[in-house]
């Protein structure tokens, strides 16, 4: 069966040197392979997943252009890179430009590291120009470990984003809002929003992962890992468990990305 993990990260190898340490000790979490290109690939092998998004984000606005050019080198029919820009980037709607006419399927945002609440009325032009170059948005949504609960990336704000773009095509990570999951519950399920289910089971419990699965609709749920924050073959294994008929399994293993990135 093929797989296709759709939330993953690595770094060049001489930013995994120094980013790595610094990630796992703002986290107060360890990863599961060295951050790089090549880890994730070894990663990959072991877990049998055939292809990964590998998810960047531009902490500064100025990082944008490493990015892309990281992003360029590294595409493959394994790795499908997703560059970021940043918020306060005064260029950020030509640089989302760049990056469609670049080849790219999609951009990730992190509003924690990138400090921004994803409903600001000043984020809408963005949101517009990648819903009209046909880009998926990678969000991280809900909660995140490293950094105090604020509700900046929270599932209701997901919906207000709709509101304004509905076009907008939104994988929102973490089964719709890490540790947020009663609001996920409220507002998001069964909504026309992507989940991948990365980094999410071992917290939600299984139990209400299968009801979660069962609530959406089985053309928007994604498979993936947060790699190297989380170990893909687990992922896959833990995945693999849960009492699913194999058409479902099919569709968020693989199918429904594969649709979604237009990928043979």
């Amino acid at each position: 069966m093929k797989i296709i993990d759709v939330h993953t990260h690595a770094f060049p190898d001489n930013i995994a040197e120094t980013a790595i340490p610094l990630l796992e000790k703002e986290g107060n979490i360890s990863t599961f392979h060295n951050g790089t290109l090549d880890g994730l690939l070894s990663s990959m092998d072991n877990a049998g997943i055939r292809t990964s998004v590998l998810a960047s984000i531009a902490t500064k606005p100025e990082q944008y252009k490493s990015i892309l050019k990281w992003s360029r080198e590294i595409s493959s029919e394994r790795i499908l890179p997703f560059p970021s820009i940043h918020p306060e980037d005064p260029r950020g709607v030509d640089h989302i430009h760049e990056i469609a006419d670049s080849g790219f399927k999609g951009i990730k945002l992190h509003p924690y590291y990138q400090n921004f609440s994803i409903d600001e009325s000043g984020m809408m032009k963005i949101y517009r120009t990648i819903a009209d170059r046909g880009l998926t948005l990678l969000f991280h949504t809900g909660f995140d470990m490293a950094f105090p609960r604020k509700r900046i990336a929270d599932p209701e704000k997901v919906i207000r984003i709709l509101d304004t773009v509905p076009d907008l095509i939104i994988i929102a990570s973490h089964f719709g809002g890490w540790k947020d999951w009663d609001e996920v519950s409220r507002h998001l399920l069964g909504k026309p929003v992507y989940l991948d289910i990365s980094f999410s089971i071992d917290f939600l419990g299984r139990q209400k992962s299968e009801e979660f699965i069962s609530r959406h609709s089985s053309d928007f749920l994604l498979f993936g890992s947060d790699s190297p924050w989380a170990d893909q073959k687990r992922c896959v294994d833990q995945f693999l468990e849960l009492p699913l008929e194999k058409k479902l399994q099919e569709k968020i293993l693989f199918r429904n990305a594969e649709r979604l990135f237009d990928l043979d």
